[in-house]
């Protein structure tokens, strides 16, 4: 939990001295909804299905009329599931994570409201959950930090924005289970609302 005033910090002396002001500064909160899965490499195991999440927290706008700069601290839950099968036998498997995830995005603007947008991620665990339709041997060590890309398309209508994004894994969030490789990483479909202040 420590890490999150520190983000938070950082963000807020980026913004505060960034030449880019000069130009454009928002800022505001950012609410939204995503779907995620995760995906596997082991031999015994496969991707299930998606699973809902949210997310919630705070963004900041800085750039010119056409190139922008869109940091972000989010809290977010979001989760997936896997498939062992063993023969006959088939255990599904449901994780859940609550994390902070802090994406720094980099675009630039169509006609003053399309944006196009791209950028970096990286996602702090605060939490994690494994459950199963049979008894857990052992959690699985899942990565602490782990880090992603997101890239997608923005819409903006007055003081609202409307980002649709895709986040693809750069890092594993665990590499096995019970001594097994998995390389388990998450994928998500992201449907995100803000809201600018000024």
């Amino acid at each position: 939990m420590r890490r999150i005033p520190i983000i938070a910090f950082f963000l807020i002396q980026f913004c505060s001295y960034s030449p880019l002001l000069a130009q454009e500064f928002s800022i505001g909160p950012k609410i939204g909804i995503s779907q995620g899965n995760i995906t596997v490499n082991g031999t015994s195991f496969s991707s299930g299905n998606e699973k809902m999440g949210y997310h919630a927290g705070l963004f900041a706008r800085l750039g010119g009329n056409h190139i922008f700069i869109q940091p972000e601290i989010l809290y977010t839950n979001s989760g997936g599931e896997f498939i062992r099968t063993q023969g006959n036998h088939t255990v599904s498997y449901t994780a859940k994570f609550d994390k902070v995830d802090v994406p720094i995005m980099a675009g630039f603007k169509i006609a003053e409201f399309f944006r196009l947008q791209a950028g970096p991620t990286i996602a702090f665990i605060l939490d994690s959950d494994l459950s199963s339709n049979a008894s857990l041997p052992v959690k699985p060590d899942y990565n602490k930090a782990t880090i992603a890309y997101q890239a997608g398309i923005g819409l903006d209508i007055a003081n609202f924005i409307l980002d649709l994004k895709y986040e693809g894994p750069l890092g594993k969030i665990a590499k096995s289970y019970v001594g097994l490789p998995t390389d388990q990483r998450q994928n998500q479909i992201i449907l995100s609302l803000g809201i600018r202040l000024f």
